[in-house]
């Protein structure tokens, strides 16, 4: 405000040394490293402890120390990060574990990559090396994103207690007998060599031959079907399956139509589902010259057919999964290649045929000298060209479809049937079902996601053909598994003193004498399924974590984790303890880009568009980055980009300048001496604090929903619409040129101490920084703003009243302010002081007697003069005011003596006394 140069030490101006500018590349890591040497995450704990306070779990699931922080996985962890700190403001102790997910496909690839035919023990010790660098690196960024927690103290499924854990938890399993052995289709990635995982595949476009192939009734068959030289006509996109063929499955209850066809020079009799004649016309060219015969699936059963070029017969079986979408309504079974062939395939015994080796390449078994050795992907065509040899080719075509890939190797997958170690899921999937109802899934639709994934999940394959993982505790016998829960108990007490690295640099010999088995066992070679390491979780973190507890309260993770930890910790769980191992579980969407495309390292090296939250919290600032995570609907797809970190940064100074003025107009204010209670306060106050009750009320019950965005748009708003576009500007007057203390001015002051003190608190989760900064400068304040609790609403502004008053008052006000910015564009004045206003409502104005009140309305208006009568025709007249300006306050008001307003004078005068 300027004044004339007598009166400018007599202006009580904002004073505090709150910077304006946030410089936040530079101030966190300080505030960071003066967190760290206070001991702050202790502390909060220790406070929380001492009240008795309720406990609430948030269990980490672990990141994979593989590669510096993306954006997706800061997202992650900030979420996690408001969750805890919103909880422990809300009362509750709150204790945060992080960890890391250490074993697995990824970083052996990385490994042996980079150093061909190193020995077990030496890839695990350079994946040791791998995955700590990352470990550090990833808990440095996490740190610098102001996450809190006991990082000192991580839990790393590579150290040796978490392994033991694992290996116990798996003891469980074999004693509960749900352990077993057997050669079964697994996807299998040739690129990696080793069975995946369903949450380790992904699904990239493949473009595949699809042929129509002819399978030859064998005379006794068709005597059975009554008529001679019928074929049955199949459809598959993968012809390097087909030496492997041993049936041919049909739906019982559909229609097949078994008729003449003829065309391009050749003459057929086929069986083909009645739905799909016609398209088969249209692939062979080939049409219906007459219909035979119609009979149902089931009268196929056991029939048999010719391999199109193997000497031995197909067995014709019954499918519920068969379709009429697509092909024939005959589909070839494999046993060896499929999760369904190999289902059915047992119900009717058929043998289980896979001949590929570990790189996807033909063995002897597949019956054709010329393919042996060579990758099944690449024999497609020689097989179909053997087809065409022997007249068995109806037709060919290519075929675009999803395909599911290796998402380490990136190479297709393949199915293989390969002796394995499974979890039986009878009981347990029936259990888990059940127990999912009893979850609370945010948002609700996470729980058909996972309901629909165990229900159709078929047996756990748990065993891989890696070394950087958890032995899989199993010793064979004359080639034989000797599943033992006893060992597998042992096995454990040794690796909880030795680590893992032990089952691979002893010799079986060795290993059985430390383990005081017989001799003459050999140890399983296997390592156990990655998700089981992360899936055991609740027993090695939160059984054995005093300051945790089982079940957890929140699960937190992306909505990838329907398939992944969130299914395996449920498996895992409700078969060790027969119970879900959490409460709820919340899930994210993953960041995406401006066209709404999942955003990945890779692709981003290839656009040079970073993704690294390094990246953008040392640009901007890691409140920055809080505040965007805390503005997007967590719930769906996340929008990110460097231009929606330019835009978050103008919300981000509005708040910072918010507290800013709020801390300058609270210079020398003590809340013991010079609070004003409610009823004393003016119009003014009273509403900012009725409006500040309900913010607190709303963002305190948006903080207990996890809806962040909430909490965001309530505060934005509240700081830009209420706080400082009415009430400091309206206040502004008072609070500099007000005797120091008069009770208007400290009225206000208490008004702002109370929207200080809860704006801080409400802000700390997401500004974590920015609110801890502030909070130290208030001269009024102990400790940091993480020690504190939230605020509660008062019940002293509770009613709604002054709101009321308010919000009509609000409404003459865009009609005022309309009429004076029409004076001001007519050159009549130049400021909305200037103005004189008379104004005219109607009678029974509810407000009427505030707008009587000169002294408010200028102040509320911000004019010089006001007049108020009652009217049967409301209106609005704006003149520039006939007062001088006040020298000191810069107001048009009636002068005195001294030529300085009333209350100017008034004031200098207390000065003077004083």
């Amino acid at each position: 405000m300027s004044t004339d140069g007598a009166y400018k030490d007599t202006i009580l101006l904002p004073q505090t040394d709150f910077p304006m500018r946030g410089d936040l590349v530079k101030r966190e890591p300080e505030r960071l490293a003066r967190w760290e040497s206070l001991g702050l995450y202790e502390r909060i704990i220790a406070r929380r402890k001492s009240q008795n306070a309720k406990k609430f779990i948030l269990h980490d699931g672990p990141p994979f120390a593989n590669g510096d922080v993306h954006m997706g996985t800061a997202l992650n962890k900030v979420l996690k990060d408001l969750v805890v700190k919103s909880k422990t403001m809300a009362g509750f102790e709150a204790p945060f574990i992080p960890g890391w997910d250490c074993h697995g496909l990824p970083i052996e690839f990385k490994v042996v990559k980079q150093a061909q035919g190193l020995e077990p023990a030496e890839i695990r010790r350079r994946c040791t090396e791998f995955a700590s660098k990352f470990i550090d690196i990833q808990r440095a960024s996490f740190k610098r994103l102001g996450v809190f927690g006991d990082w000192e103290n991580p839990y790393l499924t590579m150290a040796p207690s978490y392994e033991a854990d694992i290996v116990r938890t798996f003891s469980k399993l074999i004693e509960n007998g749900v352990v077993y052995q057997s050669k079964k289709p697994v996807q299998w990635s040739y690129g990696a060599h080793t069975a995946l995982a369903e949450a380790e595949v992904e699904y990239k476009d493949k473009t595949s031959p699809a042929i129509f192939v002819k399978f030859p009734l064998t005379p006794s068959g068709a005597a059975k079907l009554g008529i001679g030289n019928a074929s049955m006509a199949i459809w598959t996109t993968t012809p390097w399956t087909l030496p492997a063929n041993l049936g041919i499955a049909v739906h019982p209850d559909f229609t097949y139509v078994v008729a003449e066809f003829s065309g391009n020079g050749r003459k057929e009799i086929l069986v083909v589902v009645r739905e799909l004649v016609e398209a088969l016309s249209e692939k062979t060219g080939m049409r219906i010259v007459k219909v035979l015969k119609e009979i149902k699936g089931r009268e196929l059963e056991k029939l048999e057919a010719k391999h199109p070029f193997l000497d031995r017969n197909s067995l014709i079986i019954l499918g519920q999964f068969v379709t009429t979408e697509t092909g024939t309504g005959s589909v070839h079974i494999a046993p060896g290649h499929g999760a369904d062939d190999y289902s059915v395939g047992q119900q009717y015994g058929l043998a289980v045929l896979s001949p590929v080796d570990d790189n996807g390449q033909f063995t002897e078994e597949c019956g054709l000298p010329e393919l042996v050795g060579q990758h099944v992907f690449k024999s497609n065509e020689p097989i179909i060209e053997l087809l065409e040899t022997k007249g068995m080719l109806l037709a060919q075509e290519t075929y675009e479809h999803s395909y599911p890939h290796c998402w380490r190797s990136k190479t297709p997958i393949i199915f293989r049937a390969v002796e394995q170690f499974f979890i039986s899921l009878d009981g347990l999937r029936e259990k888990a079902l059940t127990e999912i109802d009893k979850v609370e899934w945010l948002p609700a639709w996470g729980r058909n996601r996972i309901y629909g994934t165990v229900e159709s999940r078929p047996d756990w394959c748990i065993s891989r053909q890696r070394t950087w993982g958890v032995p899989l505790p199993v010793f064979f016998k004359d080639g034989k598994a000797v599943l033992c829960a006893e060992t597998a108990r042992k096995v454990a007490d040794l690796v909880e003193s030795e680590g893992t690295n032990i089952w691979f640099e002893l010799s079986d010999e060795e290993l059985c004498e430390r383990l005081g088995l017989e001799k003459g066992l050999t140890r399983c070679r296997d390592t156990l399924d990655v998700w089981i390491d992360s899936g055991c979780s609740h027993v090695a973190v939160m059984e054995k974590h005093p300051e945790l507890q089982v079940p957890a309260d929140l699960y937190l993770e992306a909505t990838d984790q329907h398939r992944g930890w969130f299914q395996s910790s449920l498996m895992m769980s409700v078969g060790y303890r027969g119970v879900a191992p959490y409460k709820s579980v919340m899930t994210h969407g993953f960041v995406v880009d401006k066209d709404k495309k999942k955003i990945s390292k890779s692709d981003a090296a290839k656009s040079g568009k970073p993704t690294d939250a390094s990246y953008f919290y040392g640009k901007y600032g890691s409140d920055i980055v809080r505040l965007w995570v805390s503005s997007v609907d967590w719930q769906t797809e996340v929008p990110f980009g460097e231009d929606l970190f330019k835009q978050v940064a103008e919300p981000y100074r509005r708040l910072r300048n918010t507290l800013r003025i709020l801390l300058g107009n609270l210079d020398g204010f003590d809340p013991e001496m010079d609070r004003v209670a409610a009823s004393h306060m003016p119009l003014l106050d009273q509403w900012i604090l009725e409006r500040l009750n309900n913010v607190v009320s709303e963002c305190t019950k948006a903080y207990d929903r996890y809806e962040f965005r909430k909490v965001f748009n309530e505060l934005n708003q509240f700081c830009a619409a209420e706080l400082s576009a009415v009430y400091i500007d309206a206040t502004k007057d008072r609070m500099y040129c007000d005797a120091k203390n008069s009770v208007r001015r400290r009225a206000s002051q208490t008004a702002m101490y109370d929207v200080f003190s809860s704006l801080c608190r409400l802000l700390a989760p997401i500004l974590a920084f920015t609110a801890d900064e502030a909070w130290e400068y208030a001269p009024f304040t102990e400790g940091s703003v993480h020690e504190q609790d939230f605020p509660e609403p008062d019940p002293n502004f509770a009613s709604g009243e002054a709101t009321t008053k308010v919000d009509r008052l609000m409404e003459i006000r865009r009609d005022v302010q309309t009429a004076i910015e029409s004076q001001v564009q007519a050159k009549a004045f130049k400021k909305n002081n200037e103005a004189a206003v008379k104004l005219v409502v109607k009678e029974g104005e509810p407000v009427y007697s505030l707008l009587s009140d000169r002294e408010f309305a200028c102040e509320f208006f911000i004019v010089s003069d006001f007049d108020v009568s009652a009217g049967s025709k409301p209106s609005v007249t704006v003149t520039k005011s006939d007062h001088p300006m006040c020298p000191r306050c810069r107001r048009y008001e009636p002068p005195t003596a001294n030529d300085l307003c009333k209350r100017c004078e008034e004031v200098l005068q207390t000065v003077s006394r004083a």
